[in-house]
This record gives C-alpha cells, sequence and structure tokens, in this order.
C-alpha cells in the first residue's frame, strides 16, 4: 500500500519508471480478471492495455481512494462491462480466470487442462454476470466485499450473496464436471 502510493506520487510527477513498475506489478492480476468475466483472453489483453494506455495519458485524472489494485480493477471492471454491452456473445473455448496451461511438453496434461477450463468457462458463462463478476474479483482479482460492494455500488450484503449464490449455481453446474 505504501509502494503503491508512492509510486502514484511519483507518476503524477512525471516518472516513466514509476508507470512501468505499476503495470508489472499489475498486469497478470488484472488480466485474469478481465479473462475471467469476458473468458476472451486476446479481448482481456486489450481491456488492460486500454486501462493503462488511458492511465499513462491522464494522470491527473488518477483519484486515488482506496488502494491502487482496487483501483486498476474497477477500472477494468468498468471496460469489461461496456465491452459486454456491446458484444453480448461469450465463448465457451477461452482461457478461463488467468489459469495457467501446461508446458507443451506435457500434451495429455495440457489436454486435460484446456477441457477443464473450457467445462469451467462454460459454467461462468451461465451465472449471472454480477455473480460472475463478484466471484471473479473475489477470487482472482483478490478484492475484499467491501470493495466490491463500493465497485459496483451495492451493499456488502449484496455481494456476499451474490458471491454464495455464485458458488452455488457454480457446484451444481460442475457437480462432477472438474
Amino acid at each position: 500500500m505504501l509502494e503503491d502510493t508512492l509510486l502514484i506520487w511519483k507518476f503524477k510527477s512525471g516518472d516513466s519508471a514509476a508507470l512501468a513498475r505499476i503495470y508489472d506489478k499489475y498486469r497478470k492480476p488484472l488480466l485474469r480478471i478481465a479473462t475471467g468475466l469476458l473468458q476472451r483472453e486476446h479481448q482481456a489483453e486489450d481491456i488492460v492495455h486500454d486501462v493503462f494506455l488511458w492511465l499513462a495519458r491522464s494522470p491527473e485524472k488518477v483519484k486515488l481512494q482506496g488502494n491502487l489494485r482496487s483501483f486498476l480493477a474497477t477500472c477494468v471492471v468498468n471496460r469489461v462491462r461496456n465491452s459486454n454491452k456491446v458484444h453480448r456473445r461469450q465463448e465457451a473455448d477461452a482461457p478461463v480466470i488467468g489459469a495457467e496451461a501446461p508446458k507443451p511438453s506435457q500434451p495429455q496434461r495440457w489436454l486435460i487442462a484446456s477441457e477443464r477450463r473450457a467445462v469451467l468457462n462454460a459454467a461462468l458463462a451461465q451465472l449471472p454476470y454480477e455473480q460472475c463478476e463478484v466471484l471473479v474479483l473475489h477470487l482472482q482479482g483478490q478484492m475484499k466485499f467491501r470493495e466490491i460492494a463500493k465497485s459496483q455500488a451495492v451493499s456488502i450484503n449484496t455481494v456476499q450473496s451474490r458471491y454464495r449464490y455464485g458458488l452455488e449455481k457454480l457446484r451444481s453446474l460442475l457437480d462432477g464436471e472438474v
């Protein structure tokens, strides 16, 4: 948290190395969030890069109220929401929630992991978007429920309910599948 405050201060002062450090620190977690919400890795990468491009071009617009990770995750989620308004279709065979694929030298493990990602993606696509978003932000984005509640402009109880119902639905959809 202290490092992030210092990085933002340096970044706003024109230090490009600070932006590079922010990018290195948060690119992968933000990509996992975007991929988990979109199930389209190429579009998730575009969204994360758009967020960092916006950040680079508009340092004066960064008004950090909480922590930097939550701020950037909220930026990614907002762009995903906008993207989902334009593209309502979801593909079931894209990588899931930033899961790491095994090395190609292990074809059987790669195939099994690929099948599991496809099954999980299909199950996530069946959840209501709000539940999927809460699951991804909490599990992949490591955001606390209060941070999610603030980004979604709902109560913590609503977020906890969405999380609980989302997990229950995933369990029933995946019963014995994964």
